[in-house]
């Protein structure tokens, strides 16, 4: 089977198999686990943090990032693409009781938008207290946010004394595409969430970056959320490795992508526009009523993909998918789709 649903679908290495059996460990709820601690340090240097804290999702880095930035009753701006808001099961009602404000952003969020989305200082309103952003973008076909608008809006966040939080899930995917740092991007930001489980291939885990303050605030609330984890230098050890063996090959996965999303814009019936494919992430448009056709098709070929939306298709490339698979991938769509009779 070759799976293109997600970069989740990823399975340890042999190598890092063995980084795990050999794992040290303590007891990571008491603070004391060298490897889980180890991974933390590293990850907070390449963020350029005081302080990170490994948690079991990037769903949990997110939201006690949330818990951590406001109070309830505020407000949060973002984009309505954002993983936070479509994602995490309205966890930041529940959780922080906060409300997002969704903002419908062109491309990326702008600096123009986010000072139009900001609450009057009437009591009567929420208060906005903080902007979240996403980096790479999910829904935007893992679009890399570019380095001098990010900063823009950042700067314009802090005219209104808000906080920023910077959902980077795949962020070593926009440091591979851009060639930027990872802590340059993080710069601006009050936390950072960075993910192990997607394109570097750990099977489990985040970490949240900040200051030494807000870390050990987050601490308190990850043990309130019930992500405190005791022997956990087994999962950490997975991280350190996919850091250390992972993050330079993310740059294939890339090429994987780019040359499916040539191949599809080729295809009749397919809509997409190969240069916005700038990481892992293939999103494409097909043709009213055909997704769930075209996806059951693609199964019966020992291919799988995911359906965003009513007409929406996303790919995604990852070290557990070869570029020969692509290839076959390439194939298939190419025997199945290329005539238009086939899509009408």
């Amino acid at each position: 089977m070759i799976d293109l649903r997600s970069d989740t679908v990823t399975r340890p290495t042999e190598g890092m198999r063995r980084a795990m059996y050999a794992a040290e460990v303590g007891d990571d709820v008491l603070g004391d686990d060298p490897t889980v601690l180890r991974l933390q340090e590293e990850v907070a240097t390449l963020l350029g943090k005081e302080a990170a804290l490994f948690v079991p999702s990037g769903t949990m880095g997110n939201q006690l990032a949330l818990k951590c930035l406001t109070e309830p009753g505020d407000e949060v701006i973002l984009d309505r693409s954002s993983h936070i808001f479509n994602y995490e099961t309205a966890a930041a009602g529940l959780l922080s009781g906060v409300q997002l404000l969704p903002v419908d952003a062109r491309d990326v969020l702008r600096p123009d938008e986010i000072r139009a989305a900001v609450r009057p200082r009437d009591y009567w309103m929420p208060r906005t207290r903080l902007v979240c952003l996403e980096n790479t973008l999910n829904q935007r076909s893992g679009l890399v946010y570019p380095l001098a608008i990010l900063d823009d809006v950042c700067a314009a966040a802090r005219e209104f004394d808000l906080s920023l939080h910077l959902d980077g899930a795949r962020l070593w995917n926009a440091t591979a595409a851009s060639g930027i740092a990872e802590h340059r991007y993080a710069a601006p930001f009050d936390t950072v969430n960075v993910g192990l489980s997607k394109g570097l291939g750990a099977p489990v885990g985040s970490v949240l970056a900040g200051s030494r303050d807000l870390i050990e605030r987050a601490r308190r609330f990850r043990k309130i959320f019930g992500g405190g984890m005791r022997q956990a230098g087994i999962l950490a050890a997975a991280g350190l490795y996919a850091l250390a063996h992972h993050r330079s090959r993310l740059a294939e996965d890339h090429e994987k992508a780019r040359l499916l999303a040539s191949a599809l814009a080729d295809l009749p019936g397919f809509y997409l526009i190969p240069d916005q494919v700038q990481t892992n992430i293939v999103f494409f448009s097909v043709r009213p009523g055909k997704a769930e056709t075209i996806l059951s098709t693609l199964k019966q070929d020992g291919i799988l993909m995911s359906r965003f939306g009513a007409d929406i298709l996303r790919a995604t490339t990852h070290l557990d998918v070869s570029s020969r698979q692509i290839k076959q991938v390439i194939h298939v769509l190419r025997k199945h789709f290329s005539q238009d009779r086939d899509m009408s």
